[in-house]
């Protein structure tokens, strides 16, 4: 199977031949030749299979053999996103593909000026690309008008919905003509989606590349068990010992990502973080920094576990674990992406073994543990012989590991300059 096959013009296939790909993923075999018929869709697929060019290659070709010289001064196709680093992935995917084709394109997203996106309106485009906040602000000042929308897109529309976007969504869906061909993209398959499609979709061809909510296989999955306080030294010690060139790591808060990045920049990693808080500036900045190597470190809230398109990312790490599982999910996809190997590595406290198991229950598969010498934590299973008489305290203090003697073993290699090298516990009577 190749592009060719699929029924794609003469300049698409230029484009994708430019971007150096031959062959279509799953998720393009089946969306492709569906969105060039005029169905609706409703596809499902891991995070990294190719599903931005499954929807923007038919929707440019659609748009590309309708009047293709003349410019619309109104947009005939909306893609909605959950984020603006997305929708600026988006928008770069419809300008490589469209590249010889006469369609123009904007994005409008939160977080900068709205004014040079109004002047982008006013001049004409065929393609929007929008997060819902900021496109509410333009229909509110009515610079933008949807009434000739021909082709609308959600593309990780379990993320908006997860993002508590569905309000926004459902009034951006009542200025939109009923006669337009709707495609859902997303990366699982849950009820509240299945929900929603039912509400906007037509006769529906359905595509369920990958099996619900699971994880991508080529991705290796491995939990530290470690105390709280000593991750950050883990962390640090693993980048410099195992001389990784290019992590991305996250943690479940704002301050949390502030406060890690800080800290692994005084170890010597150059560092970023990234998150809600931050100028769009400053997160494209850090964003682009880390793709080009000038970063070694990119900590990052869920905000950042979708839509981060990153080549050949060889490892992600979740220095705290979601609180939803299926994030879990969308957090490791940055990485085995486009066929590539990639490692997903989790420090997990005693105080997340909750988390754990209901991210295994979701995956339908127990976690590989592995405990790194000299960094043993004090809460793991004692062997049955050693369990103290029950007290009142929960469960978690009753699998109190037995302490290390003084000869226990410890690890004895040293950790490259920016590692920290394991330190030895002192137990006293």
């Amino acid at each position: 199977m190749t592009f060719r096959n699929l029924g794609l013009s003469t300049d698409l296939l230029r484009a994708v031949a430019d971007h150096g790909y031959t062959e279509p993923t799953p998720i393009q075999q089946q969306a492709i030749p569906a969105v060039l018929q005029g169905q609706d869709v409703f596809a499902s697929a891991q995070t990294g299979t190719g599903k931005t060019a499954g929807f923007t290659l038919p929707l440019l070709q659609l748009l590309g053999t309708t009047n293709p010289n003349k410019v619309h001064r109104t947009p005939r196709a909306l893609i909605l996103t959950p984020t603006r680093e997305l929708a600026d992935q988006v928008n770069d995917s419809v300008k490589t593909y469209g590249k010889y084709l006469s369609l123009r394109s904007a994005v409008v997203y939160g977080g900068v000026g709205i004014g040079p996106q109004i002047q982008m309106l006013r001049r004409g485009i065929d393609i929007l690309v929008a997060t819902p906040g900021r496109l509410l602000d333009h229909l509110g000042q009515k610079t933008v008008d949807l009434s000739q929308i021909e082709i609308l897109v959600l593309d990780e529309c379990d993320r908006m919905l997860d993002m508590g976007f569905i309000h926004d969504i459902r009034k951006i869906l009542a200025k939109l003509p009923p006669s337009r061909q709707t495609l859902m993209f997303s990366a699982t398959f849950s009820k509240e989606i299945q929900q929603l499609a039912n509400t906007l979709l037509k006769s529906p061809t359905q595509i369920e590349v990958a099996r619900r909510n699971t994880a991508a296989e080529q991705v290796e999955q491995v939990v530290h068990p470690v105390d709280r306080d000593r991750k950050r030294e883990l962390l640090s010690y693993m980048i410099g010992f195992h001389n990784w060139k290019q992590v991305l790591v996250f943690t479940r808060t704002k301050h949390g990502a502030n406060r890690l990045a800080e800290q692994l920049a005084k170890d010597g990693l150059k560092t970023a973080a990234i998150h809600g808080n931050k100028s769009q500036a400053a997160r494209t900045r850090a964003l682009q920094d880390f793709k080009q190597g000038k970063v070694r470190v990119l900590v990052a809230t869920d905000v950042a576990s979708r839509g981060l398109d990153i080549d050949q990312l060889p490892h992600v790490v979740n220095f705290e674990l979601p609180n939803v599982p299926e994030d879990y999910v969308h957090r490791i996809g940055r990485t085995g992406r486009a066929g590539n190997e990639g490692r997903a590595v989790s420090l997990v406290c005693s105080d997340e073994y909750p988390l754990l198991k209901d991210i295994e229950r979701l995956l339908n598969q127990t976690l590989a543990k592995e405990v790194i010498p000299g960094y043993e934590p004090t809460s793991i299973a004692q062997p049955q012989a050693e369990q103290p008489k029950p007290q009142r305290s929960n469960q978690r203090r009753s699998n109190r590991a037995k302490p290390q003697t003084p000869s226990a073993p410890t690890r004895t290699q040293k950790p490259t300059k920016a590692g920290n090298r394991p330190r030895k516990r002192l137990h006293t009577a």
